[in-house]
């Protein structure tokens, strides 16, 4: 009997009603012999025959539903857009001016969003999807306050405040992804939400980014107050409108004792792999600003390593409930995870450095380089569908394939657009181009693993996926900063500052090639085994 919630009857229960039978799924795998609640007869007797619950709802309600799990992706992107948008107005209000220091109040922000997200997704396994999904909401808005009150205090503060503010990612990402893993059954219509669940990416980045220049023409705190009102809203209409978590049936998970518990999370797993993941990030994108040479840097890069070996010796010798189902990770799912780590890498890298081209090389205002960026919100819709088209038709291999394309093609395009070049020539069309790697490569890894993952483990699959989507973000900045640095002669010249833009998009260049790489590799693979089991 599975300790993480699979909904699995007691067979020595010889009171049990007819209507619970085996087949019953908790869709939100809350606890073990739940039965969901249902306003009719034939919509229990549909989900004990293993329909979605989906199909139990209204098309109003379904729409409701997906539109708010949706907002965790939205709000994701849109908090990085719209400090991106306003980076320098930032910097100006504390007086901070070097790309370093300023790329910190991206990277720390999707170094805690990529870094809790496999604990996260535990706790929703253990206590709900649901709950964790409305808490999330709500230290997201919680910390987007405090990050708007930092105007009052220091950088500090609001660097704090960014960090903790992308522990809110982390706990809605994957608790919302397992929502809809556990709510759809495999086919097309969970194709198509996925992929419309990638596709708030790009929307919300860009909706962020104009709504950060808009609140920057008055006062740039508002960008952060008025993003947690929204959060506040979204959490209240979630609770409504998602579906309650089934009854629970008292059972087992009552009288654990708080040792117990403790296994089930792996606190001593998640903890040493946190430590891991912080000081390997924070090696990579402080080493830019104060070089390679000072001692900390080297020796949280080497104790990053020792915490990295630590962690998979727990999580394979030590730990009775690991936080990675170690029985998903197949060799597919390892090229799709590598290929989603080095695309998205490139992506942040992408990101980062285009809008630093037009607002610092091309002297845009925040809300003219929205406007620049803003098709990838209409691309982005147009690679959703054709993902959730293309996924339920072709092999998930051609889909990342593609995505790959998208990074490595978008990131030549801009990277090499003379400054002074017309925006349609080369910037425009990277712009259009690059979100179908976003929304075609998220989806697949995270329907691949879904599909890969028992009921109860949804919350662990959501989480790897999204866990290398964002932490590959922060590193790959931290990546191309250092190269930056070293290849810009100090940035004192426009000349100089664009050699070290080039030299950042160069480095996304080669990530994104690579992964290009191995997704052919990984579609290679995939016809030989067709072709000799066909044999």
């Amino acid at each position: 009997m599975s300790l993480s919630g699979a909904a699995t009857p007691r067979m020595d229960d010889t009171r049990r009603s007819d209507s619970m039978v085996e087949a019953v799924e908790d869709p939100y795998n809350e606890q073990e012999g739940e039965i969901p609640l249902t306003s009719s007869r034939s919509k229990l007797e549909k989900t004990q025959t293993n329909v979605s619950i989906a199909e139990t709802l209204s098309p109003i309600r379904e729409f409701m539903f997906v539109a708010c799990i949706c907002m965790a992706q939205f709000t994701t992107q849109a908090a990085l857009g719209g400090c991106l948008s306003i980076l320098h107005v930032i910097g100006e209000s504390f007086g901070i001016r070097n790309p370093g220091d300023l790329s910190w109040l991206i990277a720390a922000y999707s170094l805690t969003s990529g870094t809790f997200i496999l604990l996260a997704g535990r706790l929703g396994d253990m206590f709900g999807y649901k709950k964790m999904l409305i808490i999330g909401f709500l230290w997201f808005a919680l910390w987007s306050l405090v990050a708007g009150l930092a105007v009052y205090s220091n950088i500090v503060l609001f660097n704090f405040a960014r960090a903790l503010q992308g522990i809110g990612p982390a706990i809605c990402l994957p608790n919302g992804l397992a929502i809809l893993g556990s709510t759809y059954a495999p086919g097309p219509r969970k194709d198509m939400v996925f992929a419309l669940f990638g596709a708030t990416a790009p929307v919300g980045s860009v909706l962020g980014a104009v709504f950060g220049g808009v609140f920057a023409l008055g006062w740039w705190p508002w960008t952060w107050w008025s993003f947690a009102i929204a959060l506040v809203i979204v959490s209240i209409i979630s609770f409504y409108v998602i579906p309650d978590p089934p009854r629970k049936i008292r059972g087992d998970r009552k009288r654990r004792s708080i040792s117990q518990l403790l296994q089930e999370i792996d606190l001593l797993g998640g903890t040493v792999g946190i430590l891991a993941l912080v000081l390997f990030n924070f090696a990579w994108n402080q080493a830019p600003i104060v070089g390679w040479q000072k001692a900390y840097i080297i020796v949280c890069l080497v104790l990053s390593i020792v915490f990295a070996g630590l962690f998979f010796l727990i999580e394979v010798r030590i730990a009775t409930h690991p936080l990675i189902p170690f029985e998903a990770l197949t060799i597919d799912v390892a090229f799709v995870l590598i290929c989603v780590c080095l695309g998205w890498s490139c992506f942040g890298i992408w990101f980062y450095y285009t809008w630093q081209f037009y607002e610092v090389t091309r002297g845009a205002s925040p809300l003219l380089a929205s406007a620049y960026v803003s098709p990838a919100a209409i691309a982005g819709a147009c690679a959703a569908v054709t993902t959730g088209f293309l996924l339920s038709r072709i092999r998930p291999a051609w889909v990342m394939t593609i995505a790959l394309t998208a990074f490595t093609l978008g990131t030549v395009l801009i990277g090499t657009a003379p400054p002074g070049q017309i925006y349609w020539a080369q910037a425009f069309v990277s712009v259009v181009v690059t979100p179908f790697g976003m929304d075609m490569s998220f989806p697949a890894a995270t329907l691949m693993l879904s599909n890969s993952v028992r009921k109860e483990h949804q919350g662990v699959a959501a989480s790897l996926v999204a866990t290398v989507v964002n932490y590959s973000i922060s590193l790959g900045l931290g990546f191309a900063g250092t190269v930056e640095v070293h290849v810009n002669n100090g940035g004192q010249t426009p000349g100089d500052v664009l050699k070290g833009y080039r030299g950042a998009w160069y480095m996304g260049m080669g990530l994104s090639g690579l992964g290009m790489f191995v997704s052919v590799v990984y579609l290679a693979r995939s016809y030989m085994l067709e072709r000799r089991r066909g044999a």
